[in-house]
């Protein structure tokens, strides 16, 4: 880092040239293209660079900032606003992955090896270059933050600083695509511009690494063991990228990959976050995928390097344009020796619904946390206690898709709080239930009851088969599970399941009611799910029973806050 020194934040104070269509050579002569936003002055600048799939001629497209859903909401320009750096005396370099947009090469499948590799080898380049004064950070979240990790995982020399805010898949199986070992299909509509997404991917030469990898017969008998999933051919659409791989090579690898193993280590940078020695900013959203990689970033390389965690309470616009004069701070002290004060601020910073202010802590899970057990009784309650005496479970049938639209469900309520409740954390909810097939897929939530909000305060999800508990890979933010195989329920067996829940901060104001939902599917349709793509779940109608009294105490444990007096 260069010397830090008391002073005013960069301001806005240059002229702009654009280089396009720059080409890079990558350590194995494949030509990656940049488009690079630089001061029009003379002298040397610190650089940043943000890497995606995306195109990053899209990056700048001018569309007004859009709440997510609306009709020209556009999720993948995200590497941020490159004037905003380039007139405060940065040079902001936006890259095309090998494969996509106008880069050579090939996209061998999600995260393979390539794209940290050509990360590293662009920040050496840029270091190089007569107006950049060797500092390099980079930018962007969602995939832009994902590939800021990977290209810190290979350690470049050059790279001062990163920010990934938004990441998304570090754990690309539990915090990707099988969530809790139920397969989210959010890169069906990512990769092909469907909604919300729209641009989706610029592919260029995007193979699948199954086929690439794979043996033709063994690839074979993998395709003919998918098409016979009874789950999955429910969906015609997902059928027919099994049959036709070129369409979405990406998601047809995770189709043939249904557990973890060998595919997902090696695709997640999770496995190498130890490796990351540069200081660190991580931030975004509460609800939403994102926000468990988030945690899991943050408290893994904090004992290592300076870190940050800035959390908010929703995904916000696109284009992202977002939060850049904080970020700005952070460049400025790590690339440029400026003393915005950053450092001297609380390690995390974090939004909570229902209050206007910000909160501050030190740690994460807070270092407040006091653990509160709601739980669940007859009549749908939420009590202090187990329900000793009435041990007759709470049941709902689910039919699949293919029969109705209906999602049912059951449901638990506090009695109207007596006084202000934080609760901000991880809630887990432990459960104890019986089914009448093999495999079910948990959904579980957290919301406020009565409310008109559309999506809840925190949910998770869990399949049936993937109950095992992974004590080894437990951490105080995350209860783990062992994905790796299936061990089928047996019907009518009692069994306990322990559901993670993504973090949330809320505030329930005194009369209000605390409501825990156990589902088991996502309807396409709902506008919950309509807007960020639907897991997949059982296909055969399934009768389930949830026991909650003294023997088995069914409950929800909330990460509460004290309040200050």
């Amino acid at each position: 880092m260069t010397e830090v020194k008391k002073a005013a934040g960069s301001q806005p104070q240059y002229g702009i040239v654009v280089d396009r269509d720059v080409f890079v050579p990558a350590r194995d002569g494949v030509k990656l293209a940049v488009d690079i936003y630089r001061p029009d002055a003379p002298g040397k600048f610190p650089a940043i660079l943000a890497l995606s799939p995306y195109g990053k001629d899209t990056q700048m497209f001018d569309t007004p900032p859009q709440p997510f859903g609306k009709s020209i909401f556009e999720a993948s320009i995200e590497a941020g606003n490159a004037y905003y750096y380039a007139e405060r005396g940065y040079v902001y370099v936006i890259g095309d992955l090998r494969g996509t947009g106008h880069s050579e090469g090939i996209y061998e499948g999600l995260f393979s090896r390539h794209e940290g590799e050509d990360g590293y080898d662009i920040v050496e380049w840029l270091a190089q270059q007569p107006w950049c004064d060797g500092n390099v950070g980079m930018g962007g979240i969602c995939y832009f933050a994902s590939m800021q990790l990977h290209v810190a995982a290979e350690q470049p020399p050059h790279l001062k600083c990163i920010a990934p805010w938004e990441i998304f898949g570090d754990d690309l199986y539990n915090h990707g695509q099988y969530e809790g070992g139920v397969f989210n299909i959010f890169l069906y509509g990512l990769y092909t511009g469907t909604y919300p997404a729209r641009c989706g991917y610029a592919p260029n030469d995007v193979r699948s690494a199954m086929e690439m990898s794979t043996p033709p017969e063994e690839l074979k008998k993998l395709v003919e063991e998918a098409m016979q999933d009874p789950d999955l051919r429910q969906y015609p659409y997902l059928l027919h990228l099994l049959q036709y791989p070129k369409k979405n090579p990406i998601l047809f690898d995770f189709m043939l990959n249904k557990l973890d193993g060998p595919y997902y280590r090696e695709r997640s940078v999770s496995e190498r976050l130890d490796r990351i020695k540069v200081p660190t900013y991580v931030g975004g959203p509460f609800f939403s995928f994102f926000s468990q990689p988030q945690m899991n970033v943050f408290n893994r390389v904090r004992n290592n390097v300076p870190t940050k965690m800035y959390l908010y309470t929703d995904m916000g616009t696109r284009p992202w344009r977002a939060n850049h004069d904080e970020l700005l701070r952070w460049y400025d002290y790590w690339l440029k020796g400026i003393d915005t004060g950053i450092m001297d601020e609380p390690t995390v910073r974090y939004q909570t619904t229902g209050m206007t202010t910000w909160q501050s802590a030190e740690s994460w899970p807070l270092e407040n946390t006091v653990w509160t057990d709601f739980y669940f009784n007859s009549l749908g309650q939420l009590g202090p206690e187990p329900d000793y005496w009435n041990d007759e479970p709470d049941a709902f049938v689910q039919q699949p898709l293919y029969v109705t639209e209906t999602r049912n469900r059951v449901t638990y309520v506090s009695p109207p709080l007596p006084h202000d409740l934080q609760v901000t954390g991880p809630p887990r909810i432990t459960f104890y239930a019986a089914i009448d097939q093999d495999d079910t897929c948990w959904r579980v939530e957290v919301r406020e009851a009565d409310s008109d909000a559309i999506y809840p305060l925190a949910s998770g999800w869990l399949k049936a088969s993937h109950r095992a508990l992974d004590p080894e890979r437990t951490t105080p933010w995350e209860i783990a599970h062992d994905h790796t195989k299936e061990v089928p329920v047996v019907p009518g067996e009692i069994n306990e399941y322990v559901v993670q829940l993504r973090p949330m901060s809320h505030l329930f104001r005194a009369g209000k009611q605390i409501k825990v939902e156990i589902s088991c599917i996502d309807v396409p349709t709902d506008p919950e799910t309509y807007d960020v793509m639907w897991h997949v779940c059982k296909s055969r109608t399934c009768l389930h029973k949830i026991y909650r009294d003294g023997r088995y105490p069914s409950r929800a444990s909330l990460p509460v806050i004290p309040r200050k007096s």
